[in-house]
């Protein structure tokens, strides 16, 4: 039975996930009809390119299917519709300023400047550390000493606390060198960019182009700021915890995933895996843990804890940053009435003579969604001077009832202690302020939530500090005290995207729970109930009253991931986000690398018992980009716009103003295995359905490693952001 999106109201299911790609190479049979879709009749102006997985949206009948789709070719590159073609204007290693362009590219965002030019600003959150440290001396030109840090912290099981370290050990110098780098290639960029006569998008190398990097200020003093209650905290001499001494002077910004483009023309970057890097845990008081709690690691499989040999102080991290990327003066900003948490969604909802809404999501399973109101009003929507509204108000997280509606409470001391039950959680499984010690404890039955609640009777009671520094404290343990007070747990919310409609489009990547926590099962089903729900959805959330400041609102599911045959789009884990000119939604999609294309002869274990739904995601193939309707006859249907390259994430879509340019982010090509060797291939199989749920088994062709984007024999993959335009030099989704 298939399941259509508009049998459903609310919510019904969670995921992570991916869809691979076709081509039609000569020399070889497989089939090459693809999609039977009409561009003019789905409103979405072009024809969807063919994935591994039979669609509704494929129009073609079920009896066809399995031969259509019984052979299929993944490609190492980014498969477009016809009519469409992409160009690379920077990748990891290009100069930017005096710096570099960084790996592992994210958010986009486009500030135009003038006519067909701008300001492109660009996050880089994170390094791929096994083709990091594998692929460098080719594309940076020199060696950093891997192999003598690797030896030396085996000793140790792979772990060294380089910060406790003398500063003439040559070991921590060696470490600090690859550190340096390593954080060197994370952060945020802007690019200065023009486009030409003939529609291709070229750099400008103006003098305001830059990096703001992980280890920015600690040199060059250009510290970044931070505005908020969490001053109060980081100006502190002396506390429970560790203190840096650089007072509320930050050094540099890391893990910036996704973001978003403010109405008066900044740039908002989150910050998200941090705990990677620096401890997350802090004491009540809001102080950090010391780095010795987080110390640096390193093996063939990645490298870990870059900044305990700078003695970097976690509760630095894991904020809103806010750059202006005209102003070449501007290094960033962190805000800290956003909230400390795993940032990576975020929307602005400004309204004239209302107080700004910011949208925020934190990025873990078992994450909250959070709401920043301002105390100060909009006068002009598009005066820079808005940011400064972002310094004075509240944050809020949002309660998802399973009846539709939600409310929003807030994250201040007076608010009662009323934690989330342990029973409504997928996993069972909560953490909360450990007090007095400091940090996080689980708990695991709802007995335990009930003695909590009777010892902590509100938030004042779990942190301290004067009334300004107990809210900084607040702030900088967002999560832990959204927990404590009873905000809904949710399925990794990795994207927001505001609407014309002034509703928010939240995307819900995977329902599967982990030593972290997981969603709120009442309210995260699948299309028959199920839980976990491994696939995903898109929500989207409407304020009472269309009002930026309202405290109440209603959702409903828009669509949801996995597949058609089981009531899914299609896709597997949504992610980013991004509205085009005529209302279609577009997504890219998020599923861990090692699941793409993982073989699946079948989906019955040795016992005969079907497999877990992570366990057959390899059926989606590649991550890949969608396009979705929001109104019409087509709402809520996926078609599939492109497919990335091996072992890729796409990611930070974002469109210029006219809607002929779509700048796109191609994150770690070849992250798995690494640089393709003389074009190596393999062929696997795996146990597919037809749309109605008939059985067949598919051959696929995939590549082993990736050399995108110079798609030369053994070129090494490289992160790369491009620039997506029609031949015809039309709107992205002209019909």
């Amino acid at each position: 039975m298939t399941i259509k999106r508009r049998d459903f109201l609310l919510f019904m299911g969670a995921s992570a996930g991916t869809v691979a790609l076709t081509s039609c190479l000569a020399g070889n049979d497989i089939p090459k009809t693809g999609p039977k879709v009409d561009a003019k009749e789905t409103g979405i102006g072009f024809k969807p390119v063919k994935g591994p997985m039979p669609l509704e949206t494929d129009s073609l009948i079920s009896t066809k299917q399995g031969e259509d789709y019984r052979r299929y070719e993944v490609i190492d590159d980014i498969v477009l519709p016809e009519g469409f073609t992409y160009d690379i204007i920077a990748a990891w290693g290009d100069k930017i300023g005096n710096s570099r362009f960084g790996y592992n590219n994210d958010y986009l965002s486009f500030i135009e400047t003038g006519t067909d030019e701008g300001f492109l600003s660009i996050n880089f959150e994170y390094i791929s550390g096994k083709i990091w440290m594998e692929t460098y001396p080719q594309v940076i030109g020199k060696s950093l000493p891997f192999d003598e840090v690797k030896a030396a912290a085996a000793k140790t099981e792979g772990k060294i606390n380089a910060f406790a370290l003398p500063d003439n050990d040559p070991v921590k110098g060696k470490i600090k060198e690859i550190c340096q780098e390593a954080l060197l290639d994370l952060g945020l960029g802007a690019i200065s960019i023009r486009k030409d006569s003939d529609g291709k998008w070229t750099r400008t190398n103006s003098k305001a182009d830059r990096r703001i990097t992980g280890i920015a200020g600690l040199e060059d003093k250009r510290y970044l700021k931070i505005t908020g209650p969490a001053t109060a905290v980081l100006r502190k001499d002396k506390g429970k915890g560790y203190i840096d001494g650089l007072s509320d002077r930050i050094i540099g910004t890391f893990a910036n995933c996704a973001g978003g483009t403010t109405p008066w023309g900044t740039v908002l970057s989150a910050e998200e895996n941090f705990q990677d890097q620096v401890p997350e845990p802090v004491y009540p008081d809001g102080t950090a843990f010391k780095p010795e709690a987080l110390p640096f690691a390193i093996a063939d499989s990645g490298i870990e804890g870059l900044g305990n040999v700078f003695g970097l102080a976690g509760n630095k991290y894991g904020w809103m940053v806010e750059i202006d990327p005209a102003n070449p003066n501007d290094y960033g900003t962190k805000h800290s009435w956003l909230g400390r948490f795993r940032h990576e969604a975020v929307a602005v909802k400004a309204v004239a003579e209302k107080p700004i809404a910011v949208y925020s999501g934190c990025d873990r399973r078992g994450g909250h969604i959070y709401k920043f109101i301002s105390k100060g009003i909009v006068k002009d929507i598009e005066n820079k001077a808005n940011s400064g509204l972002m310094s004075d108000g509240m944050l809020y997280a949002a309660v998802f009832e399973p009846d539709g509606t939600g409310k929003w409470i807030a994250l201040e001391p007076k608010t009662p202690v009323n934690p989330v039950l342990p029973s409504i959680v997928e996993g069972n499984l909560v953490t909360l302020p450990k007090r007095p010690e400091g940090g996080i404890f689980e708990i695991k039955t709802d007995a335990e939530a009930t003695e909590f609640k009777q010892k902590f009777a509100t938030l004042g009671d779990l942190y301290q500090g004067s009334a300004i520094e107990k809210q900084g404290a607040i702030l900088i343990d967002a999560h832990y005290a959204a927990n404590a007070i009873g905000a809904t747990t949710t399925a990794r919310p990795e994207d927001l995207a505001l609407a014309t409609d002034g509703s928010v489009y939240i995307a819900f990547t995977s329902g599967t729970p982990s030593s972290d926590g997981g969603p709120d099962k009442r309210v995260f089903k699948g299309p028959k109930g199920e839980t976990p729900w491994e696939y995903g959805w898109i929500v989207q959330l409407k304020e009472d009253g269309d009002d930026p400041a309202s405290l109440t609102f209603k959702w409903t599911s828009f669509a949801m991931g996995g597949e058609p045959a089981e009531g899914g789009a299609g896709f597997s884990n949504p992610d980013n986000l991004e509205f085009d000119q005529n209302g279609n939604l577009w997504l890219v999609t998020d599923m861990s690398t090692g699941k793409h294309n993982q073989a699946l002869p079948s989906r019955v274990d040795k016992e005969g018992k079907p497999l877990s739904q992570g366990d057959i995601q390899g059926i989606f193939g590649n991550n890949s980009m969608w396009v979705m309707p929001t109104t019409g006859a087509n709402a809520g249907k996926a078609y599939q716009f492109g497919i990335g390259p091996i072992e890729c994430e796409l990611t930070g879509p974002f469109f210029t103003p006219d809607n002929q340019t779509l700048f796109l982010s191609v994150q770690h090509p070849g992250e798995q295995n690494g640089t393709r060797k003389d074009k190596a291939l393999q062929t696997r199989k795996f146990a597919m359905k037809t749309t109605d749920g008939k059985d067949f088994i598919q051959e696929r062709q995939v590549p082993i490693g990736s050399n995108w984007p110079g798609n030369k024999s053994n070129n090494p993959p490289k992160p790369a952001v491009v620039v997506i335009r029609r031949l015809d030099g039309k709107a992205i989704s002209a019909v």
